[in-house]
This record gives C-alpha cells, structure tokens and sequence, in this order.
C-alpha cells in the first residue's frame, strides 16, 4: 500500500495524534472527536492548522483536519489534544476506529483500537510486551509474524536497533491489518475540512 502510515516515524518529530474510524463520515469524526461545527473557515492546511493553533489563547483548544481514504476517515489532530482519549466515544454505535498518539516528549507513542463503544486493545509502539483492553492480544499473531516478539510474548527485535527502525516494523503490522492508509501530501498540502475542538 502506497504511503501507508509507516512514514509517520520518519516526522521529525513526529506531532500528529491521527485518529482513523470506519462506518462514519469525516466531519461526524471531528464532531465525534469534540469538534464545534463551524468553527473553522475551512478546508485548510497544515500549516494554517498549526498558525491556528499558535492564535489560540488557552492549551485547552485544539484543531482537527478530516478527510477519508481507503474505506476509514480520518482525523489530524494539532495540539495538545486528546484525540486518542476519546477513541471510544469516536466508535460508538458500530464504528471501528484507530488512534495513533505520538509522544515525543515522553514516549512511547500509542496505538489503540476500539469498536462499538469499547476500548479493545491498547499499546506503546516499542513498548508491545505490555498490552491492555477488553482484548489485549487481538494483535499478538501480527507481533509473533513481525518478528516485534517472541511467540512467549517477549521482544524479538535487538535492543540496538535504531528505534525509527523498530516503530516502524509495528506501524506496518498495523496498517496492514487494518487497511490504514494517510496520504504524505493529504497531511502537509491539501486542503480539508477542519474543526475547533475546545
């Protein structure tokens, strides 16, 4: 799959919380994800998304750009957001979604998945020994096939490797088993839809 999300790692650093849900279309993601409908004079890109965020005047807003790709929307959130937070709010009534946290001040970065209103499986991308949710080993066959474990649920990969490197072995996985794919030139050129989330 071309681009996929494995490019995500290659941010430097990467900023982003992005949110992917099935079965909704992308503005009911920003509104799902606390989105004000209207708040923004949009489609806008990233670099308005961000000289947006500077202008606002407390840490406690944020902004969402949408769009859809590949059978899931998704959600860029820019800020100090909680998109990933309210991942099973986004999957109420039948949705899939996806949220992919990063945490360059403190990582690791997180994945989850959630669906129907449930918060099925969670995990730091570098850190897949520790899992948790309602199922915590729904990815452990993808892990094991990666070689990111051992089928005793302990690390495969050498503590050496470069840690790019290693994320992005758990990205693939990811976006293989769930079709995921976030266009490079969607999130930095075009221009899309976007919400105030306070």
């Amino acid at each position: 799959m071309v681009g996929g999300i494995q490019w995500l790692v290659d941010q430097d650093p990467w900023q982003h919380t992005v949110v992917f849900a099935r079965g909704i279309e992308p503005e009911e993601l920003g509104l799902r994800m606390g989105g004000t409908p209207g708040s923004v004079v949009s489609p806008i890109t990233d670099a308005q998304a961000w000289d947006m965020v500077l202008d606002l005047s407390t840490d406690d807003e944020d902004v969402v750009r949408v769009g859809a790709c590949a059978g899931w929307s998704f959600a860029i959130e820019y800020g100090l957001g909680d998109g990933g937070g309210r991942l099973s709010e986004v999957s109420l009534n039948g949705v899939e979604a996806v949220g992919l946290e990063p945490s360059p001040d403190h990582p690791p970065s997180m994945f989850a998945y959630a669906r129907d209103g449930v918060h099925v499986c969670s995990f730091g991308i570098g850190e897949e020994v520790w899992r948790w949710g309602e199922d915590p080993d729904l990815l452990l066959p993808e892990l094991i096939a990666a070689g990111v474990l051992h089928p005793d649920g302990q690390y495969a990969r050498p503590e050496s490797e470069d840690y790019r490197d290693r994320d992005r072995h758990t990205l693939a996985l990811i976006e293989a088993r769930f079709g995921l794919l976030l266009p490079r030139d969607a999130m930095a050129h075009q221009r899309l839809p976007a919400f105030l989330i306070r």
